[in-house]
């Protein structure tokens, strides 16, 4: 349905130039949407496919395995579409404090999502609302280090700011000024706590809100993707962050930024909705199969090492340790097993005569280990 245009305009002058700034109505949008038919039905698959991955979890033997590298997955990803180029292995090397194959900056930008993140869950876990503050929290976390930190970290923006263009007059989009952008939130607050909308639906038009918002000088993407997952995990549709958009919304990138434009312009947000589906579904379905894929790579390459006998727990140590930081030295290994050097150094070998591990430096010495498979399966996505 197309309502017209969602908010209005306001000329405002910045850096000597006037230009008009687009502040949007409140949600929900009036009139209310059409969900029937095709958009209903997948809406219902939606939703179905989020209790089967949300179901998977309480056959995993340690979810925690899976949440460390899903959240640095989806840090990787996010990133990417504001333009870093880490890569997972990146990270990882990064984490070791090893020097990565691309700009530390970026790195440390998709180190900081990490951090941000694993900040926001924590905080819903301890009961803390979804709010205001929690955003800024999180956002504080988000630019703590690196190329963000000057770029006013946990606070609203006090200036007016633009997307796309080398100044405001070519811009792409210019989001509410900077007193308006405050209220604006206000309101979105109000709807991130309303009962009378589905949290599905909840969670495709609050992202974007708080995108076309924009409250912060940077940083606004990734704060809007992860508010969906902090939305999906608050209203117990998720007990754990397992679901992720950000590879979605990255494949699709252009026609993305065209339906976040045309429900500014045209108020059809049930075109966005079903877009929005579409990349929860997909998600999901892609979600389920790679952690079966990796339950399996881990039941089967355990069955393998308890067939060396008294050597098996401590190989069995360094393999679990190797899940959770899938490229590792001798020295994170010992700091995750509490095991020797000598120990570590002899399981290792096992793991390589068995093919379940490569060592990727082809020293004697400071060497690095990457269990492979995992990675491959992670990477499927």
């Amino acid at each position: 349905m197309k309502r017209g245009l969602q908010g209005h305009y306001e000329t405002v002058s910045t850096v000597g130039e006037e230009v008009k700034a687009f502040i949007p109505d409140p949600l929900p949008p009036f009139p209310a949407l059409e969900i029937t038919g095709d958009l209903q039905k997948k809406l219902d698959e939606a939703a179905f496919l989020l209790g089967k991955l949300d179901g998977v979890v309480d056959m995993l033997p340690d979810v925690g395995i899976f949440l460390y590298m899903f959240i640095r997955k989806e840090a990787v990803l996010s990133s990417q579409i504001e333009g870093t180029q880490s890569s997972l292995s990146d990270l990882l090397l990064f984490e070791l404090k090893e020097k990565p194959g691309v700009p530390v900056d970026d790195v440390q930008e998709v180190s900081n999502y990490v951090a941000a993140m694993t900040y926001g869950l924590k905080r819903l876990e301890e009961g803390f609302p979804l709010s205001l503050r929690l955003l800024r929290e999180i956002h504080a976390e988000l630019l703590a280090k690196g190329r963000g930190s000057s770029k006013n970290p946990g606070e609203f923006r006090q200036s007016q700011n633009w997307i796309g263009g080398t100044r405001p007059g070519n811009a792409f989009f210019v989001p509410p000024p900077p007193e308006e952008a405050v209220r604006c939130m206000g309101d979105l607050e109000k709807f991130l706590h309303d009962e009378n909308t589905p949290l599905l639906v909840k969670a495709a038009l609050s992202h974007v809100q708080f995108e076309t918002i924009h409250p912060f000088l940077d940083g606004n993407g990734r704060v809007g993707r992860l508010l969906i997952t902090l939305l999906l995990c608050n209203g117990g549709v998720l007990k754990q962050p397992l679901l992720y958009l950000s590879y979605y919304f990255k494949s699709h990138r252009q026609y993305y930024y065209d339906l976040l434009n045309g429900v500014r312009e045209s108020g059809d947000w049930e075109r966005w909705l079903d877009f929005f589906l579409d990349a929860v579904i997909e998600t999901s379905r892609e979600s389920h199969e790679i952690i079966l894929s990796l339950h399996n790579q881990i039941q089967s390459d355990r069955e393998k090492i308890a067939t060396l006998g008294r050597a098996a727990p401590s190989a069995l140590a360094v393999h679990q340790a190797m899940l959770r930081h899938p490229i590792s030295d001798i020295a994170k290994l010992k700091e995750l097993t509490g095991l020797t050097n000598a120990t570590i150094g002899s399981a290792l070998t096992r793991l390589l005569d068995f093919g379940l591990i490569e060592e990727t430096t082809g020293n004697k010495r400071n060497r690095l280990f990457s269990y492979g498979k995992y990675m491959n399966i992670l990477y499927l996505q």
